[in-house]
């Protein structure tokens, strides 16, 4: 069996026509779609309970199969990306939550491996073609998480228009505290088509000298280093579940903030 060389756990191969069908019936989609519906739905709020009630009234899963496979014309994925289902983005904000700073056990390339996919369907599609540990061709400079801007929403074209951003680069750091030295390697990448916009991923709130370095950065070279934390994920990750608002709202509202703190 093969094996993952990042974890050394075994890889299970399955035919993609299988997984086409896991997005479509899901129980993420069946609990607020479907489930949420019916007039004693308030009572069961777990996912335990709900599988529970499922097992003792089984005609109400056979309805909605019924249900989704009748409609599966439907069924269209983006053929270049799929986002996450709920559920995994939950289960992976909870794992991110509880990820301890640092490199000890890999705890760098973990939080790297978690935020990347969390992103890329928080953002999508305002945000697209994400890409990891991007290297240029002559492999001299590493970026952690590059997107391209579709600019399909206000604040993406205020990105283009006013940082020249046609690609937006951002880095994670699993670190404590941020420091100066992680603003300025972020610095150095913003260049050409990557423009002068950047977003540091992180997991507390900066010190007020880092967070005025930025600042300071913007007032003499205008650029602009938005640091995005754990909090910050995870209200993207509830504006994911609930649809109320686009998750990129989070970017705008952090955006909104530093240049409210910016110099007139």
């Amino acid at each position: 069996m093969p094996v993952n060389p990042e974890t050394n756990r075994s890889v299970v191969f399955v035919p993609k026509r299988w997984l086409r069908f896991v997005p479509w019936i899901n129980f993420s989609d069946f609990q607020e779609h479907y489930f949420a519906k019916r007039a004693d739905a308030e009572r069961f709020r777990d996912r335990v309970a709900i599988l529970n009630y499922n097992r003792n009234n089984y005609g109400v899963v056979q309805a909605y199969v019924a249900m989704r496979e009748g409609a599966r014309n439907d069924c269209t994925n983006d053929p270049l990306f799929k986002p996450i289902p709920i559920i995994s983005m939950k289960r992976k904000i909870q794992a991110l939550v509880a990820l301890k700073t640092g490199k000890t056990d890999n705890a760098d390339k973990e939080y790297e491996g978690l935020i990347a996919p969390i992103l890329a369907s928080a953002v999508y599609p305002e945000l697209d073609y994400a890409a990891t540990q991007s290297r240029t061709i002559s492999n001299v400079l590493i970026r952690d998480l590059i997107f391209y801007n579709n600019r399909a929403c206000d604040i993406t074209i205020d990105l283009h228009k006013l940082y020249e951003s046609r690609q937006i680069v951002m880095e994670m750091k699993n670190v404590a505290v941020l420091n100066n030295d992680h603003i300025d390697q972020l610095n150095r990448y913003m260049k050409e088509e990557f423009g002068g916009f950047g977003i540091i991923l992180t997991r507390n709130v900066p010190p007020k000298a880092v967070y005025k370095n930025t600042i300071d950065l913007w007032s003499g070279q205008r650029r602009c280093i938005l640091i995005l934390t754990d909090d910050d994920i995870k209200l993207m990750g509830q504006l994911y579940k609930s649809k109320q608002r686009l998750p990129i709202e989070v970017l705008k509202k952090k955006y909104v903030e530093f240049s409210r703190d910016c110099p007139g």
